[in-house]
Formats: structure tokens, sequence, C-alpha cells
């Protein structure tokens, strides 16, 4: 199944080629002045240097309806989101990743997933603001506890882009004056972990860490690092996707110091695999950095066996390996993003065995209630007698393996 390519105007997949080729409409991409007339129409003044910046890029984010109507044509629907009062999650999405959005219409999968619709102002059957009850799980702020030898450190409460299924609405994107997320509160956190010595392995996520500068970078890992018993610390980031100017040689130079540390990184669709992306990614695989990719499978946007192996052979051509596949948290207003669990294992049944096992991530539920991270698995044992176990691979065929229940 080939990749379909939407067009602001028409909403629909464009007509093929004659030979089976998609006709792309997103013809800017094609072109080596794409990015340049991108920012002199909706950033004039600006240059080739404030669009490599991060800062900048993080200035002059998109996070408005005037600015978002500026660049983009947007539906009754999508204004409604705005206007309707109750929006827990802001919106904010940088101007390279606009760019990437820029000329498609309201079908196409990256808009879908940065730019509200009503949908999100409806509390469905199942959803809540803390489905994973992490609030539960809180000792002491920004610290959640819910595996024996590990923590999730929260520390900052903002991120590049603002990912429309986030399941931490209740918390990312408030920029608060008085918030909790800022490094003076870490102290209490830092504190807890040198008072664990079980804690073996800390997960820094957020909000975006890699958002803070590196002053801030180098401060928290230093910390962390000096406790004796943290033995290996994670980065969780979508930095790479949506702002791949952040992955500067100034920050290699610093995470270098740290290791063992690994990355989670946050990918949703093969579009986003640019040069700049790509890049990025290997900026990070050649400090050392082991690279893990985090994708959630969301309607109409990745929920396609051919997407998602088109995605993950990207990532691995960068040295990123696809670690989780996410069945969509329930979080308030987040139903029109959720797929069954069992179209999650027919995605997975048609990558097993189709492509490189390194190109399979496992598919997870991350479950409501605080319960962690559950493995599911298209069902391979066929049946079981008294000497072998029946196996089903993935062309459905089935074979025997010896395996005696009385030895």
């Amino acid at each position: 199944m080939k990749r379909e390519v939407y067009s602001e105007d028409d909403d629909v997949p464009l007509v093929p080629e004659p030979g089976g080729q998609s006709l792309p409409f997103d013809f800017f991409a094609k072109q080596q002045n794409a990015v340049s007339f991108f920012y002199s129409r909706f950033f004039p003044g600006s240059t080739p240097v404030d669009w490599q910046d991060w800062k900048w890029q993080i200035k002059h984010s998109i996070h408005d309806l005037k600015s978002l109507e500026r660049i983009f044509s947007l539906t009754n629907d999508e204004k409604l989101a705005f206007i309707q009062s109750g929006l827990s999650l802001p919106v904010r999405i940088t101007p390279y990743y606009a760019a990437l959005m820029y000329g498609k219409g309201v079908a196409y999968p990256l808009r879908k997933a940065m730019i509200p619709r009503k949908e999100e102002l409806t509390l469905s059957f199942g959803e809540s603001g803390d489905p994973l009850h992490e609030d539960e799980m809180t000792p002491v702020p920004n610290i959640v506890h819910r595996y024996p030898d590990r923590v999730l450190f929260m520390v900052t409460d903002f991120c590049g882009a603002y990912c429309r299924y986030c399941t931490r609405h209740r918390l990312v994107g408030q920029e608060r004056e008085s918030f909790r997320f800022t490094p003076p509160t870490w102290e209490k956190g830092i504190a807890y972990i040198q008072a664990h010595p079980e804690i073996r392995d800390v997960i820094i996520s957020g909000g975006d860490p890699l958002t803070l500068d590196d002053f801030h970078i180098n401060g928290l890992l230093s910390r962390l690092r000096a406790i004796p018993h943290v033995q290996m610390l994670r980065i969780g980031t979508k930095v790479p996707a949506v702002l791949p100017q952040r992955i500067t040689p100034s920050l290699i130079k610093i995470l270098k110091k740290y290791h063992p540390l690994y990355m989670s990184l946050h990918f949703t669709h093969p579009d986003e695999m640019t040069p700049e992306t790509n890049e990025a990614c290997i900026r990070l695989a050649d400090a050392g950095i082991p690279l893990g990719s985090q994708t959630v499978l969301l309607k109409d946007i990745n929920n396609n066996a051919d997407v998602l192996k088109e995605l993950f052979h990207k990532l691995l051509q960068v040295r990123v390996k696809p670690y989780y596949l996410y069945q969509c948290d329930p979080v308030a207003g987040s139903i029109h993003f959720r797929t069954p669990v069992q179209e999650g294992l027919d995605i997975m049944a048609n990558l097993r065995g189709f492509t490189s096992g390194y190109a399979v991530p496992t598919y997870v539920i991350d479950a409501p209630g605080g319960g962690g991270k559950i493995p599911l698995f298209p069902n391979c044992v066929e049946s079981h007698d008294d000497h072998y176990i029946y196996l089903k691979n993935y062309e459905q065929k089935i074979f025997r393996y010896p395996d005696p229940k009385k030895q």
C-alpha cells in the first residue's frame, strides 16, 4: 500500500503518475528554496542563520489562532477547538515543523497530530486527565516512582511542539509563573533519588528536557551522574523531530560527558524523517548515545503497517532502534486518536517476519491505573500436545517444536 499525499485544496490523495509513482503536492520540498520561501513569507526579516537557531524557532513558534490562520486554512472544527473554553493543552508548533505541514490539507497526518480538533473537548468512555495515575505515584514533586528500580524525573512542562494526544495534558504547556517544573524545584527530586539506593535508572522527561538550555542540562546531568547508585540516565525527547536545530555541537559535547546515557526519541510518521532530523539523530549516535524510538499508534495518522514500516526503516538508517509502539493512552479528549487493540496486533503481525527484527518494536499498553507497560503479541501458539508445541509463523504456516510435557 502506497502512502497517500494530500493537498491543501482537496484533502484527497492525488492521482498517481504513470508507473505507479505518487505525484507529490508538496512541491516546495522539491525545490532548493523551499525553506527560504516559507520563512520569508511568514517570518519576514528572518535569515537562514535565524532558521538554524533553535532559540529563534521556539521564540517564533505558532501558538495562537491568528498566527495559525496566517499559515493554514483552518476548518470550522479546528477553529472551534481554539475558541471553545476547556482546551487543556495549548498549541505550539515550531516554524520548522509548520513548514513540513504547509500546503497540506486537514487529512495530512502531521497536521492531525498538531492542530486541535473539536473532539478534544469531549470526555469519552474510559478517559481521564491522568490515565496512568502518575500523580498517585509521585512521592515528591516531579518524581514518578512506578517501577522498583527506576523513576521518571519530570524536569520541565515545556515542549518544542505539543502533540494533541499527549498523555500529560494536565501538566505540560501550562507555563504558569509558579509552576513546579523549574530548576529550584529539582532539588527535592534529586534528594529523593539520592535517598533511594534501589534507583539505578533515571528517565528524564517532562515536557521535553532538551528544550532546556545547555547550562541547565549540564547541571542536571552532572548532579544525577554524581549519585553512586544511578547506573544509567535516559532522556525522553521529541526534539529531533520538531526542533532538530537544538542538537548543536555544544549540546553534544555536554551529553558525551555523562555516559551511560540513552535517549528515547518520539516519532510519529515517516514524513518527520527530513535531512535535518536525520542529521540530528546521526550527531546523537556519533556521540555514542544509544537511541530508541517511541511511537504512538494513532488513527488515520500512522495505523498502517506500510506507513510504520517506512518510518522504522528510516529510523534504522540513522541508527535509531524502533523500541516501543504504544497503544494511545485514554487521556481526556483522545477518542479520535485511538484505534482498537486488535488493529495494533494485526499491524504487528504484518511487521514481524516481513522485515528485519531490528525494525519491529514492542507493542505495549501503558496500563491505565498505573500498571506499567504491558507487551502485546499476536498469538503464535496454536496448540500443545504431549510431545510438541505447534507454532504459527508470519506466513500463517504451522510448525512443531519438540516440547514434551513430561521430561
